[in-house]
Formats: structure tokens, sequence, C-alpha cells
């Protein structure tokens, strides 16, 4: 999806400012889609704790919205940093102490190539109507070898659709590409672009899947153990850091 589409999804700005819904995803025929915004803005639960136990190294949070996993993360002394094209989102995350960014994954991002996770939670998977495409996105950001855990639908979908956020209103947004991914889905993606299953769960309705990136890549540096990134702004970089802000 494009940056300005999402950022100025207004129906989206004014949930996440209130802290709650309803809100939806919207496709042309009508069939809606409900977001769990009040889930999104509360605290991290205990299924979120779960997979933040099994994150490697530093984590890169994708679509990050208003920040929970990023600040629970960043309150462990965990090197995260999350990104949003959503101004209220990376604000709403800077608010609760963790890092954050406006941008798009398919942006250049900070620590190319030396995030030990990568974090596709709450249907991010669906990232730019794509899977291929962000599947490829996430083993360049990733360090050879990293991990990927994404959030799966729970129900057995493929599904790729142009959509808008909608209100209880049905205030539109515009309109933008977002893919469903059930596990069985997303598994034959991944097995087409050499990525290997190491786990998948279902806890609390929801499913998740752990990938492993390929060990080795010719682009990719060496990952480092440690990062320390700005919330906002770049600052020099330690010895040890992945990247500051570019």
């Amino acid at each position: 999806m494009s940056t300005a589409t999402w950022a100025t999804a207004d129906p989206y700005t004014t949930a996440l400012r209130a802290g709650r819904g309803p809100l939806f995803l919207r496709r042309a025929d009508g069939w809606l889609l409900p977001l769990e915004v009040e889930r999104w803005c509360a605290r991290a639960d205990r299924v979120d704790l779960d997979v933040l136990d099994r994150c490697e190294g530093a984590v890169l949070d994708v679509g990050c919205g208003p920040g929970r996993l990023v600040a629970e993360l960043a309150a462990r002394s965990r090197t995260v940093l999350g990104i949003d094209v959503s101004a209220t989102a990376v604000d709403h995350t800077v608010r609760l102490g963790g890092p954050a960014l406006r941008r798009s994954v398919f942006e250049p991002l900070p620590g190319e190539g030396r995030w030990g996770t990568v974090l596709l939670m709450d249907g991010n998977v669906g990232i730019g109507g794509d899977p291929c495409a962000l599947l490829d996105r996430a083993a360049q950001v990733l360090a050879p070898g990293g991990l990927l855990i994404a959030e799966t639908s729970p129900v057995d979908v493929d599904e790729r659709a142009e959509v808008q956020v909608v209100d209880i209103t049905l205030t539109p947004s515009g309109a933008f590409p977002w893919a469903r991914l059930g596990t069985p889905a997303l598994l034959r993606y991944a097995d087409r672009a050499r990525w290997r299953a190491v786990d998948q769960w279902a806890t609390g309705g929801r499913r998740f899947l752990a990938l492993r990136s390929r060990s080795a890549s010719s682009s990719a540096e060496a990952p480092d153990n440690t990062a320390v990134i700005s919330s906002q702004r770049a600052r020099k970089p330690s010895g040890d850091s992945p990247v500051a802000d570019r």
C-alpha cells in the first residue's frame, strides 16, 4: 500500500486517537472485516507476550500500529523499532516509550540485513496485497537466517483485494491493496520463496507462523547483537549498533 493512502485513512486516525472502534476493512463488494482497535490500543496481552518471548535479537515490528508490542519490548530493554505509515500510530508508540518511525516496509529502513526478528502481527502479513513481495522484503531486512513471526488468519484463506478503512458510518478512506492469508497459504508462499517453517501455533483464537529466512545472502551484512535506534531522529550509532535512522 502507499504511505499516502493509509496515512490519510481518517477513520483509522480517529479510532486510534479514541482508542476504540468500531472500525472495519471493506472490500468493493461491501464485505466488512472488523478491526480490533481496542486490543491494539491496550497493553500487550498474554498471546502477544508469548510471541515476544520467541523473538530473537533486534526486533522490527512492521505495521506497529499504536505500539503495544514495541513498548513492551522496550520496557524489557530489548532492541526494537516499530515502523508504520500512520503518523498517529507512530506518535502513540513514541508516547508509550517505544522507538518508532513513520516508514513503509518497502522504503529504506535502518539496519537493513541485520535485524534478528521481523514481526507481522494483527494481519500485517497482508501489507501491500502481495505476499511474495512482502516475504522478499522481509528477507532483505533480516539478518541471514533471521526469524519472521507472522500472525495469520484463523481461517484457511488466500485472498487479495482492494479495501478501504471504514467506521460505523461507513465513512471511507482511500482504497489500497491488502491480502488475507491463513497459515496454509502463507506456508505455500514461504516455500516458493525458500523460507523454512520452524513453528506454528494457535492460542487465544489467534494463529501464528514462524519462518526462518535463508541462511546466506550475498547482500546482507553479518548481524549485530545489539542496536540503539532513535524514535524519530538519527543519532550517532555505537560500535555495535545496526544503523541509526537514515
